[in-house]
């Protein structure tokens, strides 16, 4: 598909912000899709399909089939959800998308059939995008400014930490209790069998929390 100026509905040429009101709520979305392609059934019906490519490149284990045995990641598949009320008009919806995983780091250049099928180099996943999927998604934007507009702070979740951008602000605004409770959270993740990937990603988001509040306490007292 093209845009406006005839441009391909891929990358920066499909990137787009759309103010939603919901719940009686305003927000807007605001991104970029990966494309937007028209498929052509064979009795002539014309589909607008979305397409998210996904690439991994530190490991193989990306498209296997024990990785993709449950389906697309949940939070890619929001992120299709979002992208389909972006571009929906009442014309033209998107109620389909093909969501693609890359596999960009090979397990070995030389391998057996069966290996290959066990590690192969995509994988993809059709998604069917309905009315209460893109609800969902809405009540939960709805909620997240109804929440501020009350200044009713969601608590700390620290499996979104990495890619948070206000977190100097929120360790300074954590109150002795909130961080009390963080550090139990933090003390009894260390103790359990999780990954310790996940148990590291803890110890540094709550050492990093207690280095601003310990950093900005000694220059209140100064």
């Amino acid at each position: 598909m093209c845009n406006a100026q005839g441009e391909p509905m891929f990358e920066d040429f499909a990137k787009v912000g759309a103010v939603i009101e919901h719940n009686g709520k305003k927000f807007a979305l605001y991104g970029t899709c990966d494309g937007i392609m028209r498929y052509v059934s064979t009795d002539g019906e014309v589909l607008r399909v979305g397409l998210e490519v996904k690439s991994k490149q530190t490991t193989y284990a990306m498209t296997s089939g024990y990785s993709t045995r449950k389906g697309p990641k949940e939070d890619h598949v929001k992120q299709c959800v979002c992208y389909s009320i972006m571009y929906r008009t009442p014309a033209e919806p998107i109620d389909y998308y093909v969501i693609l995983y890359v596999n960009g780091s090979r397990k070995a250049w030389n391998m057996t059939p069966e290996e290959f099928a066990k590690n192969p180099d995509i994988c993809a996943f059709g998604l069917h995008i309905t009315d209460e999927m893109r609800t969902d998604i809405l009540d939960h934007f709805a909620g997240i400014v109804d929440a501020a507009e009350r200044g009713d702070a969601p608590e700390l979740d620290l499996d979104r930490w990495m890619f948070n951008d206000y977190k100097r602000a929120i360790a300074l605004s954590l109150s002795a209790e909130e961080l009390a409770a963080l550090q139990r959270k933090v003390a009894a993740t260390l103790r359990s069998s999780l990954p310790d990937g996940k148990k590291r990603d803890y110890a540094e988001a709550l050492a990093f929390i207690e280095a601003v509040r310990a950093e900005n306490d000694a220059k209140e007292a100064a």
